[in-house]
């Protein structure tokens, strides 16, 4: 006999059902098959039929937590629908809906599949379909993600389920469930342990003591929690100062319980107190540095009230005996008693400003009698008076308060405003003394240029004495005033750029000639032949090109071959100014008369421009040809001596 497997697919997990059958034959397999089917029929009859042939057909017997539906298929099961399984799972496991529906915990947050796919069922009562390799599990499929020490402590340490069925699927995740045992506060500081203590270690506690009734300061920051929380209480500590540094208070409580009045957390020994803000009496000067006991003579300083007039400590440094009254700080200050008082000046007939406020009341208050010091400056500034009264009693017109001698006089309103340089020049340099007075004389300085700068004129007096003409005050040697166009030889062309110095020889400017022989002499290569007036032709643009009209600008237009006749050919003479020569022809052809002047000297009666072989007709005459006489120069004929020639018509 011999024992076959028979394999049977139950959803993705193939079992194995071993029947142990002796099988000698084939014909003895069916007969035992046959025995059994009819034993199955009509032993149990039809009701069983099915179920009966489902636990035949069942992979395995059931895990123990399946145990008790063991031959109840349908709890599980749903004929020809394999995906009501996961619905009947969840009917049971009511939890786990809960996770998948709200997509929470493990089952929620995982990647959707049918439940078979990690819990297979059918393997026996032994064994474990739900469990888990817990060291490979990640904890981040969870909602509660794993920081600090919390991934190195064992599982059950935080899943202590209350019943078996819950497992890990619950634990509490408040703090206070596992670590109530390490709370030292005894739960006084309630039970939300992550507003201290951090997961890396509990004893770090990270608590912002700023959001409490008492923030901490200065050396409060790094004092030890124990020394102000004695027993772990760290509830109702004490937030008033006394409480810890009463032993410190040397004023024995004299001064209040209210330490932060005038101490504070960064030094026990600094005083904060300000008497000037925290009370009604504002402490100034010698008053600073006076030890409060002096004043507060009481035992309780907060109890006893003091008076605040000046006379009731002061009473015995009044010399004036009350006879000016008991408010003392009309007069003086807090500084020091003896200090000059600080009476207001300025509420009198006569402010003191400048130098005036730091003079001692006896200066010019020679007695007790206030009133009768004069006013005036010249009352008590007469030996200071260098012009001897000769500018009157009103110092104040230029002199101030703040320096004597530095004027605050406004020489812009004047006859004479300063600018440029004058503004920077001392009074003395242009208001000297006159006859046998050494004072200055400021009313008579003469307000002219010349009367100051006559030493400075190069020109020697030759250009005037309005020197403001060119010069200003910014600077005397360039004379940016100066326009040349408003002389009789306005600068033109080339003789814009030019120097001074190339046309004026000498600062004796007028000196300069205007005439432009005087300088282009050397460049005239007519030699005065044309006139010394250059201009006549040249331009200051170019001395190369020039233009003369000699129609329009003389009597003598040129016509026929005078006009390609050199300049020269006619004036050969050197002039001064315009050329003039005589405008008979005979004054040039002389030399060409044949007639020897018998004909008189207007050569242009007969001939023309054009040439001189060329004889006019005479008006009224038909146009003829015209024969000269043998004694004419123009016949050929050979004239006879001292015969008159005649033109015959």
């Amino acid at each position: 006999m011999s024992v076959s497997p028979v394999q049977f697919e139950h959803g993705s997990s193939p079992v194995f059902f071993k029947a142990a059958v002796a099988v000698t034959s084939t014909t003895a397999v069916w007969r035992w098959l046959f025995a059994a089917l009819l034993w199955l029929q009509f032993g149990l009859g039809a009701g069983a039929w099915a179920q009966s042939i489902e636990s035949v057909l069942a992979p395995g017997k059931l895990t123990s937590p399946h145990a008790k539906y063991e031959g109840e298929c349908d709890k599980c099961h749903l004929k020809f629908d394999r995906k009501a399984q996961d619905r009947l799972c969840m009917d049971c496991h009511k939890e786990v809906r809960q996770d998948v529906s709200a997509k929470h915990g493990l089952h929620g947050l995982m990647k959707q599949q049918t439940c078979r796919s990690c819990h297979t069922d059918h393997k026996g009562l032994d064994a474990k379909i739900a469990a888990f390799e817990k060291s490979s599990f990640d904890h981040k499929a969870t909602n509660y993600l794993l920081k600090g020490a919390h991934q190195k402590t064992d599982c059950a340490k935080c899943h202590v389920a209350s019943s078996k069925e819950k497992g890990y699927r619950i634990s509490n995740r408040e703090c206070i469930a596992c670590h109530k045992k390490d709370d030292t506060h005894k739960g006084s500081l309630g039970d939300k342990c992550a507003d201290c203590h951090t997961e890396a270690d509990w004893k770090e506690a990270k608590i912002d003591h700023d959001k409490t009734d008492f923030p901490l300061e200065g050396k409060h920051v790094d004092v030890k929690c124990k020394d102000c929380h004695k027993d772990t209480k760290y509830k109702d500590t004490p937030n008033d100062c006394y409480t810890c540094h009463k032993k410190e208070d040397k004023h024995k409580g004299h001064y209040s319980e209210k330490c932060e009045k005038c101490h504070n957390a960064k030094s026990w020994k600094t005083i904060t107190f300000d008497h000037n803000r925290d009370t009604k009496y504002d402490l100034l000067g010698k008053h600073k540095s006076t030890k409060c006991d002096a004043c507060h003579t009481t035992g309780w300083v907060y109890k006893d009230k003091l008076t605040t007039g000046c006379n009731d400590c002061h009473q015995k440094d009044d010399k004036h005996k009350e006879t000016l009254g008991t408010d003392c700080a009309k007069c003086h200050t807090e500084r020091d008693w003896k200090e000059p008082p600080k009476f207001d000046h300025n509420k009198t007939d006569f402010p003191l400003t400048g130098k005036h406020a730091k003079v001692e009341c006896k200066i010019c208050h020679a007695s007790a009698i206030f009133n009768q010091a004069p006013k005036t400056c010249i009352g008590c500034h007469t030996k200071d008076d260098t012009h001897k009264g000769t500018l009157g009693e009103d110092c104040a017109a230029c002199h101030d308060d703040k320096d004597w001698k530095k004027t605050s006089f406004n020489h812009d309103k004047t006859k004479f405003p300063l600018k440029g340089k004058h503004a920077k020049a001392k009074c003395d340099t242009c208001h000297k003394p006159s006859g046998n007075n050494k004072t200055p004389n400021y009313k008579e300085a003469p307000k002219d240029c010349y009367s100051c700068h006559k030493k400075e004129d190069k020109h020697e007096g030759q250009s005037g004495k309005l020197c403001g003409a060119c010069h200003d005050e910014k600077e005397w040697k360039p004379a940016p005033k100066f326009d040349h166009g408003l002389t009789r030889f306005p600068l033109l062309g080339k003789h814009g750029p030019l120097e001074c110095k190339k046309c004026h020889e000498t600062p004796r400017y007028k000196d300069a000639k205007v005439a432009c022989v005087a300088c282009h002499a050397k460049d005239d290569k007519h030699k005065k032949k044309l006139s010394s007036d250059c201009a006549l032709c040249h331009n200051a643009q170019s001395w190369k090109t020039w233009t003369y009209d000699h129609d329009a600008r003389t009597r003598f237009p040129l016509e026929g071959k005078h006009k390609k006749v050199a300049c020269e050919a006619c004036h050969t003479k050197p002039v001064e100014g315009r050329a003039q020569i005589s405008q008979q022809c005979a004054s040039c052809h002389t030399k060409d008369d044949i007639h020897e002047g018998s004909y008189g000297r207007q050569c242009q009666q007969c001939h023309t421009a054009d040439s001189f072989k060329n004889i006019k007709q005479r008006p009224g005459r038909a146009a003829s040809a015209v024969s000269l006489s043998p004694q004419h120069p123009g016949s050929g004929a050979v004239r006879q001596p001292g015969a008159m020639s005649r033109l015959v018509s």
